[in-house]
């Protein structure tokens, strides 16, 4: 992959910073687990004290993006209120209680008498992450990162600027009060310096983009350095024919409303021809209740959707209040209908029917396969990750919510006593392969 000639090439500056990321996450790759516990309660502590400050800050970014005619969408995903911020620095507080993921022996295998392998977890080194709207990412980023021993440097959309730099503030100053170097984060704010991070290959390990399609696209096409991200979250939920209507219903409206403006709401609703009638007379008040514009088919018009479905409707993330509607003859069609217009994010069936539900689910290739519960589950802090840096809808590992786990890579160790090839490509000694405890 080569880099486009218009991206710029990084300031003296950028380099500069990447550097002290560099040397800072170096030295926290070394550091213990007792040290990075410490960090993050510094961090989640020093957060609440500066409360205040981020969210008048965040009023500042709200007052300007209504002013520029933000969509209501990033409106609401630019939103940090005080509750929403405590729930953040709790979910800092939770990930800190989390088993180290560093240091851990993967694999403990004697080749030969005296020469024994290892293979254990050490960090990625240096996180690139750009991202669009959502101030308490940076919350979330950071202590992942911290926690797993990786630097970072995170670029967060201009709507956010007052509120990301007032968060990173608080996260270095509680870091000051550590043995972790708060250099170890870093904050950019100008898009020059965004597109230049995507040079910063042998400074920087990892790009992780969240946001936008168009966004994610970019920065694969631009950049050298690895890239985790996900474009589209283009959800289902498909309702079987065999179904208890009030599960379905209260299942249909989470997923929707709960949070629209979230990645993992669904977008298209696909339901059984012959449970067609009886629930859409149910769904259709319920979703107009909730605030809810309904586009459909031909055959959920016929049953009381009023607007109609365009082609591009199938293939649109709303991330807003407005749902997609089809009525499909069987459980194939829905999957067909999955395979053409799904982003491989998070896809639901509510079904009485366990063989059905367990077909659909070997059946639906993407990162969250759910029966009868809502597609709003798929979030690291549901899966009991603490957090996450972003969903991964790539087929390889990490994939789905990347939490710790998916910030950390492996390294071999062997350990001899003068042992060569040479003797075992002449017969003189013979591997073992005995596998020893972890």
């Amino acid at each position: 992959m080569t880099t486009s000639p218009g991206v710029p090439e990084p300031s003296a500056e950028l380099l500069q910073l990447a550097v002290k990321v560099r040397r800072a996450a170096m030295a926290l790759g070394q550091s213990n687990d007792d040290q990075r516990r410490k960090a993050l309660l510094a961090m989640a502590t020093s957060l609440l004290s500066c409360s205040e400050q981020i969210v008048t800050a965040n009023r500042q970014d709200l007052e300007r993006a209504r002013a520029e005619g933000l969509a209501p969408a990033l409106l609401a995903r630019l939103k940090l209120d005080e509750a929403k911020l405590v729930s953040a620095i709790e979910g800092v507080r939770q990930l800190a209680q989390l088993p180290d993921p560093l240091g851990q022996l993967q694999l403990h295998r004697e080749l030969d008498q005296g020469l024994v392998l290892e293979r254990i977890t050490v960090p990625l080194g240096v996180l690139g992450v750009i991202f669009e709207a959502r101030p308490d990412a940076v919350i979330q980023i950071a202590s992942l990162a911290i926690r797993s021993g990786n630097g970072a440097i995170l670029k967060g959309g201009s709507e956010a600027n007052c509120t990301n730099e007032a968060i990173m503030e608080a996260l270095k100053k509680g870091l000051s009060a550590t043995e972790v170097d708060f250099n170890a984060l870093a904050l950019l704010t100008t898009r020059k310096e965004s597109i230049a991070l995507l040079r910063l290959d042998g400074l920087v390990d990892l790009i992780i983009p969240r946001g936008s399609n168009e966004l994610v696209r970019f920065i694969q096409d631009n950049t050298r350095i690895p890239v985790l991200g996900h474009a589209d979250g283009i959800c289902h939920l498909y309702v079987d024919a065999s179904v208890d209507l009030e599960q379905a219903l209260q299942i249909a409206i989470d997923s929707k409303t709960q949070y629209p403006a979230a990645c993992n709401a669904i977008e298209t609703l696909l339901i059984h021809q012959s449970i067609a009638p009886s629930f859409l007379a149910i769904a259709i008040p319920a979703f107009r209740q909730a605030g809810v514009r309904l586009v459909g088919d031909s055959a959920s018009r016929a049953l009381g959707v009023v607007e109609v479905a365009s082609e591009e409707d199938w293939a649109t993330e709303y991330l807003d209040l407005i749902l997609s509607v089809r009525v499909v003859p069987d459980m194939d069609a829905a999957l067909d209908h999955i395979r053409s217009y799904g982003s491989r994010h998070t896809e639901a069936i509510v079904s009485n029917d366990k063989k059905t539900a367990e077909y659909f689910l070997r059946s639906v290739d993407s990162a969250g396969v759910y029966h009868n519960c809502s597609t709003r589950f798929a979030d690291g802090f549901r899966y009991g990750f603490g957090a996450e840096v972003g969903i991964s809808t790539q087929t390889l590992p990490p994939r789905g919510p990347v939490g710790l786990e998916g910030l950390v890579t492996y390294r071999y160790r062997l350990r001899g006593e003068g042992h060569i090839v040479a003797d075992y490509a002449n017969g003189k000694s013979i591997f073992s392969h005995r596998d020893l405890p972890l």
